[in-house]
């Protein structure tokens, strides 16, 4: 390799190696153009897509073109939004004008929306570049897609929102947006070893989004640190009068919450959630490492017995909306859909309408059995899945530990503090009230900081806080 070249190479690793946050500061001051930044991305793409195959629609030359005309206007001295140059991936279910968005499905293939989702426009408007869409599974269901774990490529990414997680994992772009009906984020971003960001039910809107379960689809995000997280989400966020989940209410100060210090050091409470005898020992293991890392600032507490019933309200719900929801689809292509979406579809219609109904009480009823432990600490922490990534991309994995949480509508948040003896990621989950999540985010920079960093560096931090 000539020196140029090899001089070009590392720019563009110095160049992808930056945090969101960082690269953010960097294009906004001109010191980082958006073009070199969304090359390197491109360029990213092209070394690691073959193995990794998490893009369902990428075209280099419109998100050069996009990055172009946002330097040109940095240059011209006119505003430039919060995401100013920022290359984004966008799950394959959420709608772009102009751009395909086929719902991991056959029967959507070649569908062209003829306008933007709510939170695409919310991007644009913050100068954020849609640098392509990420695979779904089918229909944001079980079947999988063709995305690999970028960890391993013989081990599932997880799913539904397959390749945003697998995309951020592999340093392609900084940061992607998914969505969860069951652990659809929280599940990808543990196998994939990044953050993932579930807010609280309708703190973003899901206007153009593909509707599964209006009671319990949730946009989230993925990033590679905790303050890139809530960098994007607080641009998402915000009432959407098409949505009803959403409230005309301030947009929470998510990224300058989650770069400020506790004022003390956060206490946590320790949830063995149902299956988790079943978990993989190594998950275990490390979850018993981290309590006693964190010593007396956690405890543990069981998890009230309503939630034993939790995963089954869930499933009850998700099936009869999704019967309901995906009725044009079916009716489109049945003979097109995988046999897991066709049963899920069938279990669905035989749910009965009181069981429906009462199912709807839940959300309310396991939030109230909550309180009394969230008035013992700052946040919950439990594992994010029963073990990393399993071998095999027949299945996505167990969302047994995350639809609980979906079902309750709280924030959940999962760091990569974990790795299994084999070499892949594992995830620990935190959960705090619906509404609170930028204390959440907050609580997780500084479990993340603090567990995180065998440098010397959380340990000076440790010990300031203690």
């Amino acid at each position: 390799m000539a020196q140029s070249d090899r001089r070009r190479v590392a720019e563009a690793g110095a160049v992808l190696a930056l945090g969101a946050v960082e690269a953010r500061d960097r294009l906004a001051s001109g010191a980082l153009r958006a073009v070199d930044y969304t090359e390197a991305c491109l360029a990213r793409i092209a070394e690691a897509e073959p193995q990794v195959q998490a893009w369902t629609w990428l075209d280099g030359d419109h998100a050069v073109a996009q990055a172009r005309a946002l330097d040109q206007r940095r240059l011209s001295g006119a505003p430039i939004g919060p995401l100013h140059g920022l290359p984004v991936g966008l799950k394959d279910i959420i709608d772009t004008a102009g751009i395909p968005t086929e719902n991991g499905t056959a029967v959507d293939a070649g569908r062209v929306p003829a306008a933007d989702a709510v939170i695409v426009a919310r991007l644009k408007a913050a100068g954020a570049i849609v640098i392509g869409k990420t695979v779904t599974t089918e229909g944001a269901y079980l079947h999988p897609g063709k995305t690999r774990n970028p960890h391993d490529a013989g081990h599932t990414p997880g799913g539904s929102s397959s390749g945003s997680a697998a995309a951020v994992a592999a340093g392609m772009v900084p940061l992607a947006i998914g969505t969860q009906t069951g652990g659809s984020v929280i599940r990808p971003a543990a196998y994939c070893g990044v953050v993932g960001f579930k807010p609280s039910f309708g703190l973003i809107p899901r206007t153009g989004i593909l509707t599964q379960s209006p009671f319990l689809d949730t946009v989230g995000v993925f990033a590679r640190s905790v303050a890139d997280a809530a960098l994007l989400v607080e641009v998402l966020a915000g009432h959407d009068p098409a949505d009803p989940a959403t409230a005309p209410l301030p947009v929470p100060r998510l990224l300058s919450v989650a770069q400020s210090r506790p004022p003390v050091p956060p206490t946590f409470a320790v949830l063995r959630p149902p299956g988790y005898d079943e978990a993989d020992p190594e998950m275990r293991e490390a979850m018993d490492e981290l309590c006693g890392l964190l010593g007396g600032q956690c405890f543990e507490v069981p998890l009230p017995a309503a939630f034993d019933e939790a995963d089954k309200v869930r499933k009850r719900i998700n099936f009869a909306e999704m019967a309901k929801c995906y009725y044009a689809l079916e009716r489109r292509g049945r003979a097109q859909l995988s046999a897991e979406l066709r049963a899920a579809l069938d279990e669905g219609k035989a749910v009965p309408a009181r069981d429906y109904i009462a199912a709807l009480d839940w959300r309310g009823l396991l939030n109230a059995a909550l309180d009394p432990i969230f008035e013992r600490c700052d946040a919950i922490i439990t594992a994010a899945t029963p073990g990393p990534a399993p071998k095999g991309l027949a299945g996505t994995g167990s969302p047994i530990f995350n639809g609980l949480w979906t079902l309750c509508g709280t924030p959940a948040v999962t760091l990569p503090l974990m790795w299994s003896g084999g070499g892949l990621p594992m995830g620990v989950q935190m959960i705090a009230r619906a509404g609170d999540d930028a204390r959440l985010l907050r609580n997780a920079r500084w479990l993340s900081e603090f567990a995180g960093s065998p440098d010397g560096g959380a340990a000076s931090d440790r010990e300031q806080d203690q």
